[in-house]
C-alpha cells in the first residue's frame, strides 16, 4: 500500500505516519529526514541537493524525488510506504506520479488531513523545545513539571522562532495557497480521503486503518 500524508504543520501527519507503519509494518519515510541524509552521506543525488541548499534556494522537485526513488528501491518498501511532507505542490506529485508509474507502481491512497486553524496555532505555539538536550514539550499536552525547564536535564525551555503565533498563520496560509490544486488533483484522482485530525490520535489511527482494510478488501476481492 504506496500512501501519502498531506496536511499543514501541526495536523499531526508524523504520529500518525508512526502509528500506521507499526501497524501495517510499511516504512515512514520524512521527505525531509531523506533530504538531510543524503546530503550529510554525500550520495549523488545528496551532492546535487547541497550546491542549491548551501545557495539558499530551493531544491529542484526533480532532485527530491530522486532521493525518494532510491528508498523506495530498498527491500523494506516491497509492500508499500507512506510518504510524510511530500508532495507539497502540484508540480511535486506530477514528478511524483512519473516516478512511481516508471517503477511500474501508483498512489493507492491520499490522506488529506483536516484541522482547524484554531487547533494548529494551540498545538504549535504551544510546542517547547529543550535548547540542550532537545526534549520536546507541549505547555497544555505534555507539559514540564517545572515550568521553562526540562525534566530529563534542566535546560531551558524555547519556543521556536516558527511556532510563534502569526507566524503560524502565515504558515498556514502559505501552505493553502501551495496545496489548493494539489488537493483538488488528488481528489479528481479518486485517492484522496480527509481526516478529521482535531479528533484523539487513537480515534484518527482507526479511521486511517478502517481505510486502509476497506481499500485492501475491495482490491483482493476485484482480483478473485
Amino acid at each position: 500500500m504506496r500512501i501519502v500524508f498531506l496536511g499543514p504543520p501541526g495536523a499531526g501527519k508524523g504520529t500518525q505516519a508512526q502509528n500506521i507503519s507499526k501497524e501495517k509494518k510499511v516504512p515512514h519515510i520524512s521527505s525531509g529526514n531523506l533530504l538531510r541524509e543524503a546530503v550529510e552521506i554525500g550520495t549523488d543525488t545528496g551532492i546535487k541537493a547541497r550546491y542549491y541548499i548551501e545557495k539558499g534556494l530551493l531544491v529542484p522537485d526533480q532532485i527530491v524525488v530522486d532521493i525518494i526513488k532510491d528508498r523506495i528501491l530498498k527491500n523494506d518498501c516491497t509492500n508499500g510506504f507512506i510518504l510524510d511532507g511530500f508532495p507539497r505542490t502540484l508540480s511535486q506529485a506530477k514528478v511524483l506520479d512519473e516516478m512511481l508509474k516508471e517503477l511500474g507502481n501508483k498512489l493507492d491512497l491520499v490522506f488529506h488531513f483536516a484541522v482547524s486553524k484554531e487547533s494548529i496555532v494551540l498545538r504549535l505555539s504551544g510546542r517547547r523545545i529543550c535548547g540542550s538536550c532537545g526534549s520536546n514539550y507541549h505547555v497544555t499536552y505534555v507539559p514540564s513539571t517545572r515550568d521553562g525547564f526540562c525534566d530529563k536535564c534542566g535546560g531551558f525551555l524555547n519556543q521556536r522562532a516558527d511556532d510563534k503565533p502569526e507566524t503560524v498563520l502565515e504558515r498556514l496560509r502559505v501552505y493553502r495557497e501551495q496545496t489548493e490544486d494539489l488537493i483538488a488533483y488528488y481528489r479528481k484522482n479518486g485517492i484522496l480521503k480527509e481526516i478529521q485530525s482535531d479528533a484523539r490520535i487513537e480515534v484518527i489511527t482507526k479511521n486511517i486503518l478502517d481505510t486502509i482494510d476497506t481499500l485492501s478488501e475491495k482490491k483482493y476481492l476485484a482480483l478473485e
